[in-house]
């Protein structure tokens, strides 16, 4: 009996010691893991604090810009002014004074521009209509006009040309002569002349041939006794220059 305590002893022993080395193990264990997660929450932070507030102050940024460029194009839209129409008026005229007009939204002020130059606004009517009276000058003018609305401007409106022209055409007679004779088969004879390019000849009321140089005819039949013959010529704006001629047919 004393033997078998005697011999369970060291067992006893070897069982208490080997607790103690496995204890001490878990302890070691523990501090490691202790250690590398202090050292790995180190590592988080600094790589937060290297990469993560700049990515955040970045994406604040970007939700800032995104809201900033929706307020623009929302500021943008809101801006919009449409642009005016002017009606159409003849291209060419006698007359210094001209009446313009167009439609834009109501309440809206145009300004009107003539070569370029401001030279009058007004105020669109309730029924989104508009006008001017205005005087041009001399030759080619060109006219737009533009809609202000909260001190926005809208784009030109498209483009009026618009020539004034007060002096009448050129007009000279070649054949036949005042008074002249004809007798016998020479009952058609050709009425010719010159003129300034591109203007419109009338013979008694009838459209002679013209080119590109101003030279023009028309062939006209002559009646028994004294035939009157009126020519003028009249230009894009309406400016005239006539005359007569009598010639006498003795068949």
């Amino acid at each position: 009996m004393v033997e078998e305590e005697i011999q369970n002893q060291p067992i006893i022993q070897d069982s208490s010691m080997n607790r103690s080395r496995l204890s001490r193990k878990l302890e070691q264990q523990s501090k490691k893991n202790l250690f590398l997660s202090i050292f790995g929450i180190i590592v988080v932070l600094l790589i937060l604090i290297k990469f993560g507030i700049p990515l955040l102050i970045n994406f604040s940024l970007f939700l800032s810009g995104s809201r900033g460029s929706q307020e623009e194009a929302k500021n943008n839209i809101t801006a919009f002014v449409p642009v005016p129409v002017l009606n159409p008026i003849p291209s060419a005229t006698s007359s210094a004074e001209i009446i313009l007009s167009g439609f834009a939204a109501p309440m809206q002020i145009i300004e009107l521009y003539v070569n370029s130059d401001l030279v009058d606004k007004t105020q669109v009517k309730e029924d989104g209509t508009f006008s001017f009276r205005e005087i041009i000058s001399e030759g080619e003018n060109i006219i737009k006009a533009k809609a202000i609305i909260n001190d926005k401007k809208s784009d030109f409106s498209k483009s009026i040309l618009v020539t004034m022209k007060n002096k009448s055409p050129y007009l000279n007679l070649v054949s036949p002569l005042d008074g002249q004779s004809f007798s016998k088969d020479q009952n058609i004879i050709d009425i010719q002349g010159t003129t300034d390019p591109n203007i419109k000849v009338t013979v008694n009321g009838f459209w002679a041939i013209t080119d590109g140089n101003g030279n023009f005819s028309y062939r006209l039949s002559l009646q028994n006794g004294e035939n009157n013959i009126k020519i003028v010529a009249i230009d894009e704006a309406g400016n005239k220059t006539e005359k007569e001629l009598r010639v006498i047919y003795n068949p």
